[in-house]
């Protein structure tokens, strides 16, 4: 018997194998910052195909323009979703998180091309950046998630069959779900992202995973999203507690030995050794979506 299996912090994910997510793009980081972020629907799926190689089974995906500015427009989630699908088996997995774009318009991308998994982030806060070199904000903006909007994209992701990804920044968060799961519009078992290291979110420290855990139901499964170089004590963390991750340049660019990493399969490759190294193999994409509940949309 694995030691994990006698873990309670496992949860609803497998023991011996761990969903790799790779967070592909993001919205706020640019070329500027490192120059292997894609921007392009080709360029994304190459960068999709090559982390699934490295052992991903997830791709977190933020559309951009050529010129990499977000957009949320239904024709490019549908470009990028096809370019993944003709060259991977990935499961595809569209954000819905925006500051200052309406409900409608990123519900529309989700409804009408049909990820397998859309990202649903599960509460409001401050969500800022400080760098304490230049002794100001970097960025500082209210992240506003009503449940109203939480209730609306619950509802467009269940009538089009697209599994939610409950983002959670801090504890609160996790308890959002309580009166979902009264009302209807969210079912047990659910898949959650543990998110750490936000300033206006839950620090990112191992004490602050282990209690998140705690509060999730048994059944559920659960990665950690360990946000710029609090990501890899995260990740080692998360793995040997059963639990899934994700890695990529929409969370950080540095690899474990502080070099930035050229691609997402580096930062994928990292995680699924760290991941051997407990005995886990990453799971492949028709593991995870056995793992995840999530169903085969190619």
């Amino acid at each position: 018997m694995s030691i994990y299996e006698r873990q309670d912090s496992t949860k609803g994910n497998d023991p011996e194998k761990v969903v790799i997510s790779a967070a592909l793009t993001g919205a706020l980081t640019t070329r500027d910052q490192c120059g292997a972020i894609p921007y392009t629907p080709e360029e994304i799926a190459e960068e999709a195909a090559a982390a699934r190689e490295a052992g991903a089974a997830v791709a977190h995906i933020h559309a951009r323009t050529p010129d990499g500015s977000p957009t949320f427009e239904t024709e490019t989630y549908q470009q990028i979703h096809d370019e993944v699908r003709e060259q991977t088996d990935i499961v595809v997995n569209f954000s819905t998180g925006a500051v200052g774009t309406p409900v409608e318009q990123r519900l529309e991308y989700v409804e009408e091309v049909e990820p397998e998994i859309a990202a649903l982030n599960m509460g409001s806060m401050n969500y800022a950046k400080y760098s304490e070199d230049r002794e100001d904000f970097v960025f500082d903006m209210v992240f506003d998630n009503p449940f109203s909007e939480i209730t609306t994209l619950l509802e467009g992701m269940n009538d089009a069959g697209v599994t939610p990804e409950l983002e959670c920044f801090d504890t609160g968060h996790i308890g959002n779900t309580r009166p979902l799961l009264r009302e209807g519009v969210l079912d047990r078992p659910f898949h959650v992202s543990l998110i750490m290291g936000v300033l206006g979110g839950i620090p990112a420290t191992v004490e602050n995973l282990a209690h998140q855990v705690r509060q999730l139901p048994e059944d559920s499964t659960w990665q950690v999203i360990g946000i710029s170089r609090d990501q890899w004590p995260l990740v080692s963390a998360a793995l040997s507690m059963g639990g899934n991750v994700r890695v990529g340049l929409e969370d950080n660019f540095y690899l474990p030995d502080g070099e930035m990493a050229e691609s997402n399969a580096d930062l994928v490759a990292a995680a699924a050794e760290m991941a051997r190294q407990v005995d886990r193999e990453p799971a492949t994409p028709e593991e995870a979506r056995e793992i995840l509940g999530v169903d085969d949309d190619g």
